[in-house]
């Protein structure tokens, strides 16, 4: 264990703990399990772990160290998160970082006039439009909760919309057992039966089976189960907020968190050992004087970059949080905020990085601006994270003899040759100071309202084949 606290401490260029604070919060994550335990709300969970000879009393289940490495060394270090439509796959492990939208938002702030309005079927779709435009937004999770169609026909639909919108890797969370079997059904059609899908799967399901304070809820343990029994890629997620549903210390949050998900983990090992589980951290701050969720705090970077670590120890994959603000507009508060999470992420090496693009006010809103912004954001982070290369052709010796004293480097060969290597992409810097119809100039959120407009206002893909679309429309009721 050590060795592998020392691992996790090194292999990034950013790092909250170092081994021994690892070690501590591992620690402390056993002793919780053993002497405190997990409430498990689902019998057929309480019949697995008591199979497993897990101690129970009622519905607390306690977990050795023994059960737990037994379960541990069986969950994969790297699972595989398919696009479709010729997109590339995501080796989600080690300290590969990827970035993605989500959210669960309820409005959206229109593009048009920038007032929030209930989001819509139609903006999962058309937000998975923009996605598929943006060169940093790896993988799509399903931003807003629609609320133009029925409760019912809500998980196999946001699936759909995404799909239709976007060729990278789609994620989203459903909320009944039901809706596994059946939106399984639907991506399977896409990838030409379930065993392809299993081999190359273009979606995955989140679950916030792990409830704070060490609690794990039914409805959710319930459909992560049937997830691992169908072997899909699955986010067992724990979402502590410190100060309110852990600790509020950093720390404590850290291990009561850490508890939650090895006992989520080793569930879904005991019911299909190797099954594909992705460690779902996504710690959060209360602010203290509301007793709400602060998503701008610069302690939320920290907390999720240090849960990154604690996967690293394990090696297991991660999924973790930045990108989010407080801010309830595309302003400056949302730009510091949102940069300072991001970069913490990107340089601690965490896998699959959610809420990195759109989101506002507290994960209440999204902006279709926003995106854009976001986009430029994670490539800066991307690019700070790559460092400098220090090869001799990089170092330029030869060049600047060449240059001497007298020449200027704008034209010659090898800046020609390494500029677009060097420097980032960004699609928004106001370096050409770009102005409107009226001469004035254009901030970045207007910047950004246009160019979202460009993106949109372009021909869709067509990421379903249509006889498959036919198939789908015929077996579930597809309102988009």
């Amino acid at each position: 264990m050590q060795e592998n606290a020392l691992k996790a401490a090194r292999e990034t260029s950013y790092c909250q703990l170092d081994a021994a604070g690892i070690v501590a919060v591992h620690e402390t994550s056993l002793e919780i399990l053993q002497t405190v335990g997990i409430k498990v709300e689902s019998s057929a969970a309480l019949e697995v772990f008591r199979r497993a000879g897990a101690q129970r009393d009622g519905n607390i289940i306690f977990l050795s160290a023994s059960l737990l490495n037994r379960t541990l060394t069986t969950a994969p270090a790297v699972v595989t998160l398919a696009g479709h439509d010729g997109y590339p796959d995501l080796e989600v492990g080690g300290t590969r970082s990827f970035a993605g939208t989500g959210g669960a938002a309820l409005q959206v702030l229109d593009l048009d006039d920038g007032t929030p309005r209930p989001a819509t079927l139609q903006d999962i779709y058309r937000i998975a439009r923009l996605a598929d435009q943006l060169e940093n937004i790896d993988f799509f999770v399903r931003p807003v909760m629609p609320r133009d169609i029925p409760d019912q026909l809500q998980d196999i639909n946001q699936y759909y919309a995404a799909l239709a919108g976007t060729g990278k890797h789609v994620m989203a969370a459903v909320s009944r057992v039901e809706s596994v079997q059946e939106t399984i059904r639907l991506a399977a059609l896409l990838c030409g039966g379930i065993e392809p899908l299993r081999q190359k799967p273009v979606i995955s399901f989140i679950t916030s089976c792990c409830v704070s304070p060490l609690s794990l809820d039914r409805r959710s343990t319930e459909i992560m189960a049937e997830l691992v029994r169908q072997e899909m890629p699955v986010v067992i997620g724990s979402a502590p907020m410190a100060g309110s549903t852990s600790p509020v210390t950093l720390a404590g949050t850290l291990a009561q968190m850490n508890a939650e998900l090895l006992a989520g983990i080793a569930l879904s090992q005991l019911i299909n050992p190797g099954a594909p589980v992705i460690y779902g951290a996504v710690p959060a701050i209360a602010d203290m004087h509301s007793g709400g969720f602060s998503g701008g705090a610069v302690e939320f970077g920290m907390l999720n970059s240090a849960a990154a670590q604690m996967a690293q120890f394990y090696d297991l994959p991660v999924y973790t949080s930045a990108g989010v603000t407080d801010s309830r507009t595309p302003d400056i508060q949302a730009g510091y905020e949102k940069a300072f999470s991001l970069l913490q992420l990107v340089h601690s090496g965490a896998n699959l990085i959610h809420h990195a693009a759109g989101m506002l006010d507290s994960l209440k809103s999204v902006a279709y601006e926003q995106y854009v912004i976001d986009n430029d954001i994670i490539g800066m982070a991307r690019r700070a994270d790559r460092g400098i290369n220090v090869e001799p052709e990089r170092l330029a010796l030869e060049v600047i003899r060449n240059i001497d004293h007298r020449g200027s480097f704008l034209t010659h060969k090898h800046t020609r040759r390494y500029l677009r290597k060097e420097r980032a992409a960004l699609r928004l810097g106001d370096r050409d100071q770009p102005r409107g119809e009226a001469g004035e100039f254009l901030d970045a959120r207007e910047r950004a309202r246009r160019l979202a407009r460009e993106l949109l206002a372009t021909e869709p893909a067509s990421h379903i084949p249509p006889d498959i679309d036919r198939e789908i429309r015929r077996q579930f009721k597809i309102l988009l």
